[in-house]
Parts: structure tokens; C-alpha cells; sequence
């Protein structure tokens, strides 16, 4: 008898994730709309909120435009992601004695770009296995990382950037969690259970066969 495939449940993830991202950065960026200033509200008093910030630069003209402007005239605040990137062009600079870091301010995220681009081919790719498309959890996992990659690359090429608008914090303790959104959480989720499969998870046809397995073993010494 074939076994199942779970395909079908990594496309659902997969795409379903990346609209309710989209859905609710669009919806919450335009319901807060605030051209300079920050919009938020609260969900749990003194732990958690929602919020959105805008500057006051207007949307440029261009081809992307349309894409913009769907939650307000002046551009959103975004997360370059600079850290990480400064320190990324640094080690290009010293490993190929560029100075690409101080050439263009597009450098990290067309970099991350091309990262994620190369990570989602490769996720779609290994889906095609019939080992992994047999896989549920495997599946489950591999839908939410590319719901996450794919959500945060849309960021990175509509807006130079990722937008945040979850926010977790503690004033008592001084906890102020980094602004994260649904595709960081998407991403999380996915590696954290990819994680779980790699080191603690038997397949269920594993788990089955290991009861055959047992059952022979002292016939087989009988044989010896």
C-alpha cells in the first residue's frame, strides 16, 4: 500500500503562512498609521502590544509603489536587519578585500535576499524526496520555515527592510524583547521543530517496525 504524502500540508503552510503574514503587516502598519510618530495598542497590559511605525518620508515613485502604499502614504519604519549586516561586510572586506559595506546600502539586504532565495529553493527541492513528503513533522517544519523566509524576503524587496510590529515586554524586570512579526514566529516554530525531528522523532513507520524487528530477533538466535 502507498504511503501517505504530506506534500499537499508543506504547500498549505508554506503559502497560507506568507498571505497571513503579509495580511496582518499590511492590516496592523494601516490601522496604526501614523506618519512620523509610532501607533500601538495594547493586547496585554504591561506584556504585550501591537505596533507600527511610520516616517515621514513619502512613498517614491516607481514600479514598487503600489506595493507601498497600501498602508499609508509615507513609508513604514523598518529592520535592516544593520547589526548582523555591518558585521556581515566586514567579513567580506577582510575575505575579499572589498569595501562593499561603505559602496551601497543594499548590499546586506540584497545579500539576505539572495540567502533566502537560495533557502527556499533548496527547502522546495528536498520536499520532492519521497522520504520527506512521507514525513508530517518534516513537512509541517519545512512549511513554516519557507512561510518565514519567503515573508521577511517580500519585506526585503518591497521595503529594503523587514517590518515589526510585535512587541513583548516587561518594565518591573526591564524586559523589552526585539520587535519581531508572524513570519519571525513562523521561522522559530519551523527550525525549533526541524530541530525535534532531527535528533528526538521516529517516524511512525519506524516505530512500527521496530515491535517486527523484536519479535524476529529470537527466532533468529534460535536459528544461530
Amino acid at each position: 500500500m502507498a504511503q501517505r504524502s504530506y506534500r499537499g500540508l508543506f504547500w498549505v503552510l508554506a503559502v497560507g503562512g506568507v498571505l497571513l503574514d503579509q495580511a496582518a503587516k499590511y492590516g496592523i502598519f494601516r490601522w496604526l498609521y501614523a506618519p512620523g510618530d509610532r501607533g500601538s495598542v495594547s493586547v496585554v497590559g504591561g506584556l504585550f502590544e501591537v505596533e507600527a511605525v511610520h516616517t515621514l518620508q513619502p512613498v517614491p515613485a516607481g514600479w514598487l509603489a503600489p506595493l507601498q502604499n497600501w498602508s499609508g502614504p509615507t513609508l513604514p519604519m523598518v529592520n535592516p536587519g544593520a547589526l548582523f549586516g555591518q558585521q556581515l561586510t566586514r567579513w567580506l572586506d577582510w575575505g575579499f578585500g572589498s569595501h562593499l559595506a561603505t559602496q551601497s546600502p543594499w548590499v546586506d539586504q540584497w545579500f539576505f535576499s539572495l540567502i533566502s532565495v537560495l533557502a527556499v529553493a533548496g527547502v522546495v527541492y528536498w520536499t520532492t524526496r519521497a522520504a520527506t513528503a512521507r514525513d508530517r513533522l518534516l513537512c509541517l517544519s519545512l512549511g513554516l520555515i519557507v512561510a518565514g523566509t519567503v515573508g521577511n524576503l517580500y519585506d526585503r524587496v518591497v521595503f529594503e527592510g523587514v517590518r515589526d510590529f510585535l512587541h513583548v515586554y516587561y518594565v518591573p524586570l526591564k524586559f523589552d524583547w526585539p520587535v519581531f512579526n508572524l513570519a519571525d514566529c513562523c521561522l522559530v516554530c519551523g527550525a525549533g521543530l526541524l530541530t525535534y525531528q532531527a535528533f528526538f522523532y521516529r517516524p511512525v513507520a519506524a516505530r512500527q517496525a521496530a515491535p517486527a524487528v523484536a519479535a524476529q530477533t529470537p527466532a533468529v538466535a534460535q536459528a544461530k
